[in-house]
């Protein structure tokens, strides 16, 4: 697999150049590419985007109005629906990841004219995306950001509407964390109501991203949410409030679990067996566990698992993992089986030592054992395969 900062390569920045002579005559494309592409292939991805960004700057019109005009009349025709991308990027117009750089130059240049920096990225993200660009503007221009945002939730373009909701969310990956809207949400409430019935469930789902991103640390805001808008829900919107509650749910917070009909302690019995009490590193841990309901009506339940992993002080930390979702009926016994990887990843450095997994239902904690877990990796992954898919 190719890393994915090769992306934004020397090939793709030659595009860029011909469609911006092409909507300008008198644009240096030469000069532009040769700023662009002097040591690109030794940077990683967001640097060579901030690069691009850099040659934008030097070769385009400084007339910000202007230089707007320049990237609009260079861009490819807008995606259809909620299709992202195109089988041949960029031969008809700037698209795509040679859009990351342009939302970039208008995020630096566009301070002193947000109005027209907002139709630039109104643009933008109908080719790509503008959910990182946008976010200066937000916390220069609030009030200015958010009456255009209201009127973006009713937009033509699945992909501006998107915007609304990614855009604004307080942390956002890859993106500038907005404080004011982790301190106090309430200015995006009003754009996720008006989106979370939205015909795109590329829309949807955004909305129920920005909500989770709420819980983190309003997640009283997000129980309300969830206790009002699920009675008489369609299947759409239950899904949207499903995930928006991913997090509170697998953290067993009792809020929640009541908005969903889950806050009752299991009764009846929970006994779980590691199917290994010794494992290295690049194999999987199976357990299973078995449920014996002793309640006299069906229980609800939602089936959670922690590994508690061994930090390097010798303390151990839970990570808590999806598991299931059933119902179970009076009097019946239900084994589940699930094979979890103990893989590499870049986000977790693993130790040696005496770990432990413990089953949660409802949140609460129900079962526990421990196993020691090896080193010595099986598995490593290649460099490639570290590479992420989306910023």
């Amino acid at each position: 697999m190719e890393p994915f900062k090769n992306l934004l390569n020397p090939a793709l920045v030659m595009r860029m150049a011909q469609h911006l002579q092409r909507a300008h005559r008198r644009f240096d494309a030469p000069g532009f590419t040769a700023l662009a592409i002097a040591g690109l292939e030794d940077l990683e991805m967001k640097a060579r985007a901030m690069q691009i960004a850099s040659a934008l700057e030097t070769t385009l019109p400084a007339d910000f109005d202007r230089a707007c005009g320049v990237l609009e009349a260079a861009l490819a025709p807008p995606w259809p629906g909620d299709r992202l991308g195109s089988d041949d990027p960029c031969r008809d117009g700037l698209e795509g990841w040679a859009l990351w750089p342009v939302g970039e130059f208008v995020a630096r240049r566009g301070g002193h004219d947000v109005p027209r920096a907002l139709q630039a990225l109104h643009a933008v993200t109908q080719r790509f995306s503008a959910e990182f660009a946008i976010r200066p503007f937000i916390v220069q221009a609030p009030d200015t950001v958010f009456a255009t945002l209201q009127r973006w939730t009713s937009d033509p373009s699945a992909h501006v509407r998107r915007l609304v909701s990614e855009g604004s969310r307080p942390r956002l990956p890859w993106g500038i964390r907005l404080q004011a809207l982790v301190e106090d949400p309430a200015p995006t409430l009003p754009l996720l109501a008006a989106l979370q019935d939205d015909p795109s469930e590329y829309v949807r789902r955004s909305v129920a991203n920005h909500l989770n991103d709420i819980a983190k640390d309003h997640p009283d805001v997000v129980v309300d949410w969830v206790t009002r808008h699920r009675p008489g829900a369609s299947a759409a919107r239950l899904a949207l409030l499903r995930h928006a509650s991913r997090s509170l749910v697998k953290a067993g917070h009792p809020g929640m679990l009541a908005a969903w009909g889950l806050g009752h302690a299991f009764k009846g019995r929970a006994a779980l067996r590691l199917g290994a009490t010794h494992c290295r590193l690049g194999e999987h841990l199976p357990f299973s566990l078995t449920l014996a309901s002793t309640a006299k009506r069906p229980q609800a339940l939602v089936v959670d698992y922690a590994v508690h992993h061994v930090k390097a002080d010798g303390s151990r930390r839970p990570k808590v993992f999806k598991g299931w979702t059933l119902t179970l009926a009076p009097g019946e016994t239900r084994v589940l089986e699930r094979r979890h990887p103990l893989k590499v990843v870049t986000t977790r450095r693993y130790h040696r030592g005496r770990h432990a997994l413990d089953l949660r239902l409802n949140g609460q904690v129900v079962a526990h054992a421990e196993f020691e877990l090896e080193i010595e990796c099986i598995d490593p992954p290649s460099p490639a395969g570290r590479a992420g898919s989306r910023p």
